[in-house]
């Protein structure tokens, strides 16, 4: 493979490629990472910590000037945007802020050789293309979610993904941490929910499957590091059984429901009518809004099956300012916009159509959309039919087609200008283990990012399939398991 073949091989796309083919920049031991802003100084420690175990330099982290290496600038560049210029001796990186110099960290990993995604040391030699890009995301929101709930997943195997996924320029990720099956995050005025909520997944497990509010905290520190905002989700009124379990007065007859570990949906609902529920969604709202740091609370609202609209209108109508009184802004899975008129909440649409009245009627309105259609982007559907993970309600989702769709004009009455972005859910049901996790993430996962970050000019499913086959070196570099779909033409 020529250095010139990989600008041919980013993903996703960039907005503009400037190549300049006589021009190759090495990495060599006395190359330092250069400061002259702060801004680049958690982008910087994150490339440093990639390429030392591979290239075994030290790769100096430093504000004095030096004659080759990568220097991080401030420029005038929009939100998230950046310039990245590779002449013989520097690799220059310039954004105004932090998002924009991490994304162009995303890019200039993928310059590099795929030997530098190793964890130990490679022979080299570690050259970058000359060239000069200059790029820009398509939408803001590009987002991963990881249900945590229907299979517990632990802080390693969630810093895991979240790695995976920033390479891609995700700058969203979504923690589902209330189901059926399990609660995930300890409420401290609330000890139950981990307690008795916390034991149960998917299958009839048992153990102390939740994250204290350190370990979270954690999370979003981590996920911070690489230019990434955690989302978190309670989902209500309905997909609570695990609350129910734990707090019988949760109930409309103040009856614990029985620990569930199975896969159906649509049976369980908070008591609408009490005060106590009101009074618990405060709590947990409060507690978890403290320390998670991104402007996102996500309230669920989906598969409220048990629940009468009128309940359902009574529900939201109390729940959404709770949200707002803690300073964040609501999103939801699409069938709670029918129930406000307000144009401050995020609509999350899920569902397999191309119409849906009530989230047109919310973007005329003003609420901004985020694309999620399950038939397309739900990354926990089987690829085809011999797939052995994954579920298939909303059909078989190969590599083409969670790819081939723009999401700005696939909703009728949704245009370019309503939709925030696109976000890939994995639900867990199938799901147990990291490889799992991967191995259904992965490809689908870099045609979500790309369908967020990349201009609709770019669109193109050919191109987007011989670039993605260039990812399977570096999949295979970190150890990760990709199908590998006959769809795709993998290089070797």
């Amino acid at each position: 493979m020529t250095e010139t073949t990989r600008l041919q091989e980013l993903l996703p796309q960039p907005a503009e490629v400037q190549p300049h083919p006589e021009v190759t920049f090495t990495l060599d031991p006395s190359a330092a990472i250069v400061l002259t802003t702060e801004d680049a100084r958690h982008p910087a420690e994150r490339l440093a910590e990639i390429l030392r175990p591979s290239t075994g330099y030290p790769l100096e982290i430093t504000t004095t000037p030096a004659e080759t290496g990568i220097i991080f600038e401030q420029s005038e560049t929009p939100a998230e945007a950046y310039e990245l210029e590779v002449t013989a001796t520097t690799v220059t990186i310039r954004s105004a802020t932090p998002a924009g110099h991490f994304n162009a960290v995303a890019t200039l990993r993928q310059l590099l050789p795929p030997q530098a995604e190793a964890k130990t040391e490679q022979p080299g030699p570690w050259t970058v293309p000359g060239a000069k890009i200059q790029d820009h995301p398509r939408y803001p929101h590009r987002g991963a979610m990881l249900d945590v709930t229907r299979h517990f997943f632990t802080t390693d195997q969630v810093k895991r993904y979240i790695d995976q996924v920033a390479a891609y320029k995700i700058n969203y990720f979504h923690l589902h941490l209330s189901d059926d099956q399990g609660w995930r995050l300890e409420i401290k005025s609330w000890p139950n929910l981990t307690k008795i909520g916390g034991r149960t997944e998917v299958g009839g497990r048992t153990g102390n499957f939740f994250y204290t509010q350190a370990e979270y905290a954690d999370l979003v520190t981590y996920a911070q590091n690489r230019g990434i905002t955690v989302i978190p989700e309670f989902d209500m009124p309905g997909h609570t059984n695990a609350a129910q379990a734990s707090y019988p007065e949760l109930n409309d007859d103040d009856q614990a429901r029985d620990p569930y570990t199975g896969i159906e949906v649509g049976f369980s609902s908070l008591a609408i009518d009490k005060d106590i529920t009101y009074a618990f969604i405060d709590d947990v709202v409060r507690e978890v809004a403290a320390i998670t740091p991104g402007p996102y609370l996500h309230i669920g609202g989906d598969e409220a099956l048990t629940t009468p609209d009128a309940d359902y209108q009574a529900f939201m109508t109390r729940a959404l300012p709770i949200v707002q009184k803690h300073g964040k802004t609501a999103i939801g899975w699409h069938e709670f916009v029918k129930t406000t008129e307000d144009t401050t909440p995020v609509v999350q649409f899920w569902n397999q159509t191309t119409a849906d009245e009530n989230v047109a009627a919310a973007a005329k309105r003003g609420n901004k959309v985020i694309m999620s259609p399950a038939n397309r982007i739900y990354l926990d559907m089987k690829y085809t039919e011999e797939t052995e993970l994954g579920l298939k309600w909303a059909g078989h989702v190969e590599v083409e087609a969670s790819y081939d769709w723009n999401p700005g004009a696939y909703l009728d009455g949704v245009t370019e200008e309503d939709v925030l972005g696109v976000e890939a859910p994995l639900w867990t049901e199938t799901v147990a283990s990291s490889a799992d996790i991967e191995y259904l993430a992965f490809p689908r996962l870099t045609a979500a990012a790309e369908l967020g970050w990349s201009p609709q000019s770019t669109h193109d499913w050919p191109g987007f399939a011989r670039r993605l086959g260039a990812q399977a070196k570096r999949w295979e570099v970190q150890g990760i398991n990709y199908y590998r779909s006959p769809q795709v033409p993998w290089q070797d």
